[in-house]
């Protein structure tokens, strides 16, 4: 039997917004979407290389306030070659970036940005 991680899905207020910043931020394509119209709502499908792990963007037309996140759900995690510009260049583009953090202990390696609807996602220095 084969397994493999598909993808994550997230909930987003504003599809536009979080497209612009996942395609942004990390580089990610979109790779397929789907539009059901008579349902109101709409799945984009990001990754960083077709066939590979997505990130799957749920917008649904008629959704007023945010959406609530829950305490149970942690973040997503990327690595990058160079923390300390990634660092840097997020903080130009004004994004919601923390300090660079590292376990206790360790130096730091790495830090984590928010999207527009508040999730996380942690960017880790490659090893």
């Amino acid at each position: 039997m084969s397994i493999k991680m598909l993808h994550t899905c997230i909930r987003v207020k504003d599809l536009d917004k979080s497209l612009a910043f996942y395609t942004e931020a990390f580089g990610l394509k979109e790779t397929r979407r789907k539009d059901f119209p008579d349902h109101k709502f709409t799945l984009v499908y990001l990754a960083f290389e077709e066939g590979g792990f997505e990130l799957e963007l749920t917008y649904n037309y008629d959704q007023a306030e945010a959406y609530d996140l829950g305490n149970g759900y942690g973040h997503l995690a990327v690595g990058v070659d160079d923390l300390s510009a990634t660092h840097e260049t997020f903080e130009k583009a004004g994004y919601s970036v923390t300090n660079l953090k590292g376990l206790p202990g360790t130096k730091p390696s790495y830090f984590f940005v928010m999207d527009p609807d508040g999730y996380k996602t942690e960017v880790i220095q490659n090893r």
